[in-house]
């Protein structure tokens, strides 16, 4: 019973010791090298849409590079598609909302500039409607009537969020989300 223990404790210095390395590693990293990392391709659309429906762009960048890793073709287990991994029922909600639809339909999801237009939309209608980037990315991956409801329950607080606190038949946006502020903090360090 001793020797397991020992093993399962030698595990896990040897799990810190690596974690540090890791960590020194990536820090050690220079920006330039960063930032083919976290790049920012479709620039020309991404600042356009950021600015026209007032979303921060690193936050746009973040969820393309999240979604898709910048591959206009991508297509989800669930059927999303584009750089921004629009599911049609978002892309029914942004086409009855947004001024300019331009008669598009769910297939000209995979033209970057148009996913970026639809997906800065809705992220922007999301931010308006939730307050927060991590509500906000909540509602983008598990819907807008599944976040209210677990406001509207106390099962989350919008003043003091705890990731946490999200239901387990949920954990795959609790990971969504961390991997999504992951990124927008990467942004803001290597492009403000």
């Amino acid at each position: 019973m001793a020797k397991r223990r020992n093993k399962g404790f030698i595990f896990f210095i040897v799990l810190i010791v690596l974690s540090i390395i890791a960590f020194f590693i990536y820090k050690s990293v220079p920006a330039f090298l960063r930032k083919n990392i976290y790049p920012k391709k479709y620039s020309a659309y991404v600042e356009r849409y950021s600015e026209k429906y007032d979303i921060d762009e690193n936050f746009i960048y973040a969820v393309i590079k999240t979604e898709s890793g910048f591959d206009p073709d991508a297509v989800s287990d669930v059927g999303a598609v584009g750089l921004m991994q629009l599911m049609e029922i978002a892309f029914n909600e942004v086409s009855n909302n947004i001024e300019d639809n331009k008669g598009l339909d769910y297939s000209d999801m995979y033209n970057p500039e148009y996913n970026i237009m639809y997906g800065s939309w809705y992220l922007s209608y999301l931010y308006k409607q939730f307050g927060s980037y991590e509500l906000t990315i909540a509602a983008y991956h598990a819907g807008m009537t599944e976040v209210r409801s677990w406001l509207y329950e106390g099962i989350i607080d919008e003043n003091n969020l705890n990731l946490d606190n999200i239901p387990d038949d949920f954990s795959d946006t609790r990971h969504y989300i961390n991997k999504v502020i992951k990124a927008y903090r990467e942004y803001n360090k290597l492009y403000r």
